[in-house]
């Protein structure tokens, strides 16, 4: 008796998922709740559990390759002499639309049907904004979470070769950082057995050295620039994880939003004293949305209805290798710098490891990009509905300002407010950006 097994929905009604590392092959017997791949969404990497036990029959693709929801993931050859979930058991995980032919409808039946759908996902893992729970499971001798064997793959890292540091012998994301560093974990550095066989081995033939590119042409004239052709020079790369779902964002906010940007400079020369730049801009921004509501709010543009939040919830945007997060600093407006400065190191330790709660990735009332720690002045953020507003933060400079009397040098901070025109007025915006900018100048 044979049993597909589609794809579930891994949270947030995400569309796909991609396969990171399977823990079986086909042929293999696997065990109900066992671990029998890895899959990373644009949330997290998870493992996902097999939902029977019995013979591995096919497994739908390799590490890489993109797998829809509501498609096949495995197909298995059930055993009945090995322990099964119960008929019509849910543990609360459900799949996307089915894309196979639909099948006459059959009489219910005692036992589980042939060539079906194993149903739901079994586990911890759960729908919506619930904690997607992750042990450590021993895969090879090595025990480390998805998402630190994924980011060793993705350094060149022999996760087998690395020194665990983690409780219990875990491998953690520091440790693998730390061998990609310096070098010690490369994949198939094996340390030779004995000088006799390093002799006895084959002398392999030199590598070709490409040629070398040049300005000039064999005659030594140089060469006219020839226009792009339609052949690209690189190789195209399929976006996966977060950066497929940052696309898709940036789209969909792209064709719903009526953005206008509005900028202004921060003088921030009344400071005293070492400041926290993050948690001033949060208290500025909190400042803010209590003098002018309209921006602390979500916009329906198909029903055009507008929501104002009481509490402010500011989506802090990360950026990392994979693709931009934007966890929610929850009820800023309760925080005093001490509170923001620990909730922001607590969620940028979860963007990091990959260990972040879908829920706390949405649901924020306004957002916040910080962009000018790394470079540029003034910006256009992007505002991603519901919510109708962001602010930018540009690079601190010193900038000379004109003063009664003369001049002076003062530490100025660029900051651009983007907001959705449908939403609240130009009036309104002018408004918030003025009370965030008169927070800002404040000496603490």
């Amino acid at each position: 008796m044979s049993k597909k097994f589609l794809l579930p929905d891994l949270g947030e009604g995400l569309p796909d998922a991609t396969i990171v590392e399977w823990y079986v092959k086909e042929g293999d017997t696997i065990r109900l709740d066992d671990n029998l791949v890895s899959m990373e969404t644009a949330k997290a990497v998870v493992d996902v559990p097999s939902p029977v036990s019995g013979k591995v029959l096919k497994l739908a693709g390799a590490a890489g390759d993109i797998i829809v929801t509501g498609t096949m993931l495995a197909e298995f050859e059930v055993d009945p002499n090995l322990p099964q979930r119960a008929e019509g058991q849910d543990t609360g995980h459900h799949h996307g639309p089915s894309h196979d032919t639909p099948k006459p409808a059959a009489a219910p039946a005692p036992a589980a049907k042939a060539d079906g759908d194993a149903g739901t996902v079994v586990g911890a893992m759960q729908v919506g904004d619930a904690v997607v729970t992750q042990a450590a499971v021993a895969v090879g001798g090595v025990k480390a979470m998805p998402a630190v064997r994924a980011m060793a793959r993705k350094l060149g890292v022999d996760i087998a070769r690395v020194a665990p540091s983690g409780a219990d012998g875990t491998v953690t994301m520091d440790d693998v950082k730390r061998a990609a560093a310096d070098g010690s974990a490369k994949p198939g550095a094996a340390p030779a057995r004995a000088g006799a066989q390093i002799a006895a081995a084959p002398v392999a033939a030199p590598a070709p050295v490409p040629a070398s590119r040049s300005t000039l042409s064999q005659s030594g004239k140089p060469m006219r620039t020839q226009p792009p052709g339609v052949a690209a020079t690189g190789q195209p790369e399929q976006l996966k994880g977060v950066r497929r779902n940052m696309a898709r964002v940036m789209a969909d906010a792209h064709a719903q939003v009526v953005p206008t940007t509005l900028v202004d400079d921060a003088d921030l020369h009344a400071w005293s004293g070492r400041q926290d730049i993050t948690a001033r801009l949060v208290r500025a921004i909190v400042a803010a949305c209590k003098a002018v509501p309209a921006l602390n709010a979500w916009f329906d543009g198909a029903n055009l209805t507008r929501t104002l939040h009481p509490h402010v919830d500011i989506g802090i945007a990360v950026d990392t290798d994979d693709g931009l997060f934007v966890p929610a600093l929850r009820n800023a407006d309760m925080l005093d710098a001490g509170g923001v400065r620990a909730a922001i190191k607590r969620l940028r330790a979860q963007v990091e490891d990959r260990s972040i709660p879908s829920g706390e990735l949405s649901g924020y009332t306004i957002s916040l990009s910080n962009f000018g720690m790394l470079a540029g002045r003034y910006a256009t953020p992007v505002v991603v509905p519901p919510c109708v507003a962001i602010v930018g933060a540009g690079k601190l400079s010193h900038d000379v300002v004109a003063v009664m009397g003369g001049i002076e040098v003062h530490r100025r901070m660029p900051i651009s407010l983007t907001f959705d025109h449908r939403a609240c007025t130009g009036g309104e915006a002018a408004r918030f950006l003025a009370a965030l900018l008169d927070d800002l100048a404040q000496p603490s």
